[in-house]
C-alpha cells in the first residue's frame, strides 16, 4: 500500500489513499498547526476504531444477530513526555438489537482482537489494549 501527503500550507496537508479517497490531515494548534484537519494521532484511533468495528459488525450479521445499532468508541492515554506515545487503549462496543447473545459478542471482539485487526495486532505490542461491550435491548 501506499499513500500520498501533499503539503498545503504551514503543518496542514492533504491526504490520499489507493481508496481514492482524502482527508485533510494538520497538527494541533498548540504546536503550530491551524487545526484544519485530522491530527496524525487521531487518524491512528479512528484506524482503530474502524478496524475492529467492521470486522466485529461482519461477525455478527455472519452469525445473524439482530443488531440495531452499532457504535465502537476508542479512548486513548499517552505519555506525557516525548514521544508522546500511548500507554493504554479502551475499545468500547455499544451493541443495540434485540436478543443479542453476549457470547456471540465476546466470541467477536476476540477474533478481532486476535486474529482480524490488522491495527490493533500492530499497536498491542506496545499499547495496552483493553475491550469492553454494552448491549441494549431494542
Amino acid at each position: 500500500m501506499q499513500v500520498s501527503l501533499d503539503w498545503k500550507q504551514g503543518l496542514s496537508f492533504s491526504g490520499s489513499a489507493p481508496s481514492g479517497f482524502s482527508l485533510d490531515i494538520s497538527a494541533y494548534e498548540d504546536v503550530g498547526g491551524t487545526g484544519d484537519g485530522f491530527a496524525p494521532v487521531e487518524l491512528v484511533a479512528l484506524g482503530l476504531g474502524s478496524c475492529t468495528a467492521i470486522d466485529v459488525i461482519s461477525i455478527l450479521q455472519k452469525k445473524r444477530q439482530d443488531v440495531h445499532k452499532f457504535e465502537v468508541r476508542v479512548t486513548t492515554e499517552r505519555r506525557e513526555e516525548h514521544p508522546k506515545i500511548w500507554t493504554r487503549a479502551l475499545i468500547e462496543y455499544f451493541i443495540t438489537g434485540k436478543s443479542v447473545d453476549p457470547a456471540a459478542v465476546e466470541r467477536a471482539i476476540q477474533l478481532s482482537s486476535e486474529k482480524y485487526c490488522v491495527v490493533q495486532n500492530m499497536l498491542k505490542a506496545t499499547v495496552n489494549i483493553e475491550t469492553r461491550y454494552e448491549i441494549k435491548e431494542a
